[in-house]
């Protein structure tokens, strides 16, 4: 196989379809499809779903991490040999509290010299993005190393029950208040607020839940009295009231690619550096 036939897989699945890919390579979409097509053939499987967007097949996994793999060691060994060479492209999973807290800013330094491509994904369900060569790095709370992978523990973020209504528990978070008032929810894979229901042995379906899929939209709406929910310590609590103290620790993990590449490795470096100083 050659080296453009991955960087056009690559790009294929990053950009969502073959005109992308195209406008990306600045190759015409028929070129791109010879690619993909002899890649293909190569290997003797189909790697590429035809689907909007565009994925990857199981096999198609394999080749898309050998992909990212060989275009991030060949860049590297390009700049190094004093070839003139574009910012590396460093694709990671992060969580959105993560992100929207002490990420960036541990990220923003390297930012002249590192493209980072950002996905936001909850912690628990980044490790898939990882396995299918999505990502090269990821926030995950796996700390079972996913294959080719390396892992650190990085700290816990601490959750703490939040309301801007005090009123609406007289008594506290009693099971009748629970199953009445309202609760702000993240997406539909945020656990927080439900694993704080059933410790209190309240079924998660019975109160009304508002879906907020931003971190700082999420503050904003339990501080505008939509609901309670779930907070992370690094999210000031102005203007809030905590239910009880009854807290959820989420421990997160940084798992990155064994590959040695002076982008993962100092991005790894900058996030442990960070993690230490804001995670317990």
């Amino acid at each position: 196989m050659e080296l453009s036939q991955l960087r056009t897989l690559l790009a294929v699945i990053d950009h969502g379809s073959f005109e992308a890919a195209a406008d990306e390579l600045r190759l015409t979409q028929s070129a791109v499809s010879q690619r993909i097509r002899a890649l293909e053939s190569s290997v003797g499987q189909v790697l590429v779903r035809r689907t909007r967007p565009a994925g990857v097949t199981d096999a198609g996994q394999v080749y898309l991490r050998l992909a990212r793999q060989m275009t991030a060691l060949s860049d590297q060994a390009h700049q190094e040999a004093g070839g003139a060479a574009s910012a590396p492209l460093l694709p990671i999973a992060v969580n959105s509290d993560s992100l929207g807290s002490w990420v960036l800013p541990a990220l923003a330094p390297l930012a002249a010299e590192i493209a980072f491509d950002l996905h936001r994904e909850d912690e628990a369900h980044s490790i898939s993005l990882l396995r299918d060569g999505s990502v090269m790095a990821a926030i995950t709370t796996s700390g079972r190393p996913v294959q080719g992978c390396t892992v650190h523990r990085l700290g816990s973020l601490r959750y703490r029950p939040m309301t801007a209504r005090p009123e609406s528990f007289p008594d506290g978070p009693t099971r009748e208040a629970l199953s009445r008032n309202p609760v702000v929810v993240f997406d539909r894979k945020d656990d927080l607020q439900d694993a704080y229901l059933r410790a209190h042995r309240v079924d998660p379906a019975a109160p009304p839940r508002h879906h907020v899929p931003a971190s700082a939209d999420f503050a904003a709406a339990v501080r505008l009295g939509m609901g309670w929910g779930m907070l992370p310590d690094t999210e000031p609590d102005t203007g809030l009231t905590v239910l009880d103290q009854h807290s959820i620790d989420v421990t997160l993990y940084w798992q990155q690619w064994s590959l040695a590449t002076r982008a993962l490795d100092r991005t790894g470096e900058a996030v442990r550096a960070a993690a230490a100083t804001h995670l317990r």
